[in-house]
Parts: structure tokens; sequence; C-alpha cells
């Protein structure tokens, strides 16, 4: 019989669920997109049911296949947009709100008000992260503040909370286990990644009461069983890690300076710091990367609110494309973008500027200006915000050789060049390039036995394409000087 490890990939704007050897090849993909909704500026928020519904349908149809092919699921692993913030009656499992997305910036002005060098310090030093309205902290601090309904079930502890792993583990074992994972935990600006316990100190600090909080396992654990009367039959769970961290598993940077890049609604680099901590003096974040055995691995993080949510916004909002695919065609068709450059500062910035109240801006434009440098700008734009965040890891005293891409957005060999260019490091793309779903996977894996190690796990990585910085120097720093006063004008 065939043997199979079963991902779901919860994601920003879809949901997947693959079905993948043990060698890590993926057999089967599901996916199923759900509505965003922004109901003011700077708002964003999805609805559970929604995410749920999605998850139920992929995963079913996964199993379906599984079952066609006349295999077996070993072990289901869960991976998942982090900050993003549910609270929900444990009684009923209804939630309180609609999901707060971890790109909502609905409590940037809380957060000025709150920061100070003294309070930003204290809780860099506990939590490894910078005060921002991305983490999830503020955000269960203004549903408990303007929905009565949650502050009422809270008084009465009947009120649970969870990033959307926790969610639907709750939803999957129908209401039996109501846990998360280290890497989850260290997002919500509320663990302490020193102790790994919740703290108690910064829990005061936003009077968020400890008893909605989930149990915080290894990313590699026993998360229950799915419930028969569910999804029709019960699996184990054995794998729960954060999107990000996911991919640099998938990735499988298990080595201490490894680094991988991910390009999907967002962008995000994660270097592997082994068990060390480092806390940046360029306002990149201090993360855990995985823990296993109950053993942490650190990883230093840079973190882009808009990079494939660009591509997104030129095809559903402004409609000057019909899909994704056009943009390397579109890309390529220019000897240069003319001087235009798109700051995509929509849901504020993230690393290494960390503004809320930031908006995006367009500039350079002229009467020759057309659709097609729109377009070049918004994927130029991704490998400016990357070189950002390397130039600020550079600062911190590290430079990776090679930086390991993954994500929808990298398929475009037009933008994996440019990145390599604009980054001046070896770029290699993954031959598998669902590695966050893979990385779930892995653990999973791990969880139950299927991989004996992380250097066993490291045997599946395959290499797809490796691009190597092309341009001249001179013109890379005119590129970079361009970007630098599109900023600026984005700053004032």
């Amino acid at each position: 019989m065939k043997r199979f490890i079963a991902a779901i990939d919860q994601g920003t704007t879809s949901t997947r669920a693959i079905l993948f050897s043990t060698s890590g090849k993926n057999i089967y993909s599901s996916q199923k997109e759900f509505k965003q909704y922004f109901p003011k500026d700077g708002w964003v928020e999805h609805n559970p049911n929604e995410i749920w519904n999605t998850t139920k349908k992929v995963l079913k149809n996964v199993i379906n296949k599984s079952k066609r092919l006349k295999g077996k699921i070993l072990t289901i692993g869960v991976t998942n947009q982090r900050e993003t913030t549910i609270l929900w009656d444990k009684r009923t499992g209804k939630s309180v709100y609609n999901a707060i997305v971890w790109q909502d910036r609905r409590t940037a002005e809380f957060c000025k008000k709150f920061k100070t060098n003294k309070r930003e310090k204290f809780i860099n030093k506990k939590t490894g992260l910078l005060i921002d309205p991305y983490f999830s902290a503020t955000k269960i601090r203004w549903i408990l503040d303007n929905i009565p309904k949650a502050k009422e079930l809270a008084k009465k502890n009947n009120l649970l909370f969870g990033t959307v792993d926790t969610f639907l583990l709750w939803k999957l074992t129908k209401g039996k286990t109501h846990v998360t994972d280290a890497t989850n935990a260290c997002r919500t600006m509320l663990f302490n990644i020193s102790t790994n316990k919740w703290d108690t100190d910064i829990l005061k600090i936003f009077n968020i009461p400890k008893n909605i909080l989930p149990q915080v396992k290894d990313s590699s654990d026993d998360f229950g069983f799915t419930d028969k009367t569910v999804i029709g039959q019960s699996y184990p769970i054995n794998g729960v890690v954060g999107d990000q961290q996911a991919a640099t598993i998938g990735q499988c940077c298990f080595k201490k300076g490894s680094t991988k890049s991910t390009y999907g609604t967002g962008a995000f680099v994660l270097m592997n710091t082994g068990n060390k901590k480092i806390y940046s003096k360029n306002k990149l974040l201090t993360t855990i990367c995985y823990r296993i055995n109950g053993k942490i691995t650190y990883a230093l993080e840079g973190s882009i609110f808009i990079a494939g949510a660009g591509v997104q916004w030129l095809r559903d909002k402004i409609k000057i494309i019909d899909n994704a695919t056009q943009t390397e065609k579109i890309a390529k068709s220019l000897k240069s973008n003319s001087g235009v450059y798109l700051v995509p500062a929509f849901t504020g910035l993230g690393a290494p500027y960390w503004i809320p109240n930031a908006r995006g801006i367009l500039c350079g434009l002229t009467r020759d200006t057309k659709r097609d440098q729109i377009v070049r700008a918004v994927l130029e734009s991704v490998a400016f915000q990357s070189h950002d965040l390397f130039s600020s890891m550079k600062n911190d005293g590290l430079k990776p050789n090679l930086i390991k891409v993954d994500g929808g957005m990298i398929k475009n060999n037009w933008l994996s060049q440019f990145l390599a260019d604009i980054i001046n490091i070896t770029v290699i793309r993954s031959k598998i390039n669902d590695t966050t779903a893979l990385g779930a996977a892995f653990m999973a894996g791990l969880g139950v036995g299927v991989y004996k190690s992380l250097t066993e796990i490291s045997k599946n990585w395959r290499f797809d394409r490796r691009f190597r910085p092309k341009i001249d120097k001179k013109n890379r720093e005119e590129l970079l000087n361009g970007w630098n006063k599109a900023i600026r004008k984005t700053l004032i």
C-alpha cells in the first residue's frame, strides 16, 4: 500500500490541501479561494466559517484521492497564516467576530500611543518582536474592547483565542484540542521566546486573560485526531508550524546561516541562527524557527506585507492584467522601467521601516508611461523591498551566500533574475514550490517516525534553477537610488 502524508496549507487568500509521498513529492493538490473583507481603510478580515469550510472541502478532496490511489494517509500536518486572530465561543465554536488578518492596521493608533522606547525594548527582549498592529496581541485587545460578546464570554471562561492553526485544530478534533505550536505562539507578542511560556507580565500589560490562550506544543508533536463526524475518518495530526517557518523547514534550512525567502501574498526572509537568539539593531525580528523535542532553533526574520498581493491588486482592483502569468512577459518586453517606481505600502510598511500608517505611492510617471511600466514596477518593488531586508541583515553582521526561494511569485523567471541582480546574492529556486505545505508534512512525518531526523528530511530537497547576479554595480546602484527616493516620498 502507498503511504502518504497530507498537509493543510491555510493561507491569506486560499486554503490548500496537498497529498505528499514520503519522499516529499506532490501527488495531488486541492485549493479553494475565499473572500477578503475590507470594512474600512487599513482593515483586513476573513470569515472564520469560510476558512473552515474551504479547509474541510480541500482536505476531503485529498482524502478521497488517497483512497482512489489505494494509499494510506499516515498523518496530517497543518500550516497557516500566522498572526491572524480568531476568538470564539468554546461551547458553540462560533467566532465572536471575523478573523482579523495579519495585514490589518486598525490598532495602529493604539500601538503608537502604547509604544515607548522602554516598553518596546521590554517587549522585544521577551518576544523578539516590535510593537506593531501586525501581531496578535493588539488584535485580541481590540476584540475584547469592541465586541461586548467577547468580554461577556471571557468573564464566564467561555472564550477561546487562537491563530488559524488553533482554530482549525479545534474544529478538526471537534473541540477536543485547544493547542498551538511554538512557531505560531511566538507571533502573538504574548509568548516569551526564552522561557518558552506565555508571558504573564505582557498579558497584564495588554489585560488579556490567560485562560483564553491555547497550550503550546513542539512543531512536531501529538495534536490529536480528526473526528470521524467531521471529515469521515480519524487521522492523527502530528505537525503544526506557522507558514514562514514551515517554508524554512520545507527548504531544509536546518544549518545555522541557511536562509530562505518566500514570495506569496507577502514576502518573508528567515535566516536560521541555531540555538542563539540574535536581536537585530536594524528592526528585523527574532523568532522561533522550530521547536523539536523541547529544543528551540531560532531565526532572524524580515517581513514584507505586499508581494503577490500587488499582482492581485493589478488584476482585481485596477484590472490592467487578466492573470498573474502575464506579468513575466510584460516585464521582459521593457528594456528598462523608465524611472517608474511603486512603493506598495497598501497596508503600511513592514521591515525595516515598521510604519503602519504609510500608504502606497506610484512615482516617476510621464505621458509615455503605459500599463507595462506599472506592472513591472509592482514586480520590481518586491526585489527592492527584499534588498532592504538583506541590507538590514548585512548591517547586523549577517550575509548569506545564497538564498533559497519559493512561493507562487517566484515561478516568474524574470522576477527571480531581477531579485538576484538587486540583492546581489545567488538565488536558488526549489524544485518543489509548495515548500510551506511540505514543511508541515515533514514535521508531521517526523512525529510518526516516517523520518528519523532532520538530516534524513534534508535528503528530500531538490533545486530547480539557479539565478546569479548579472547586472553591474553602477546599474544596481542607480536603480536602488531611485527606489530610496520613492521610499522617502512615502515616509513624508
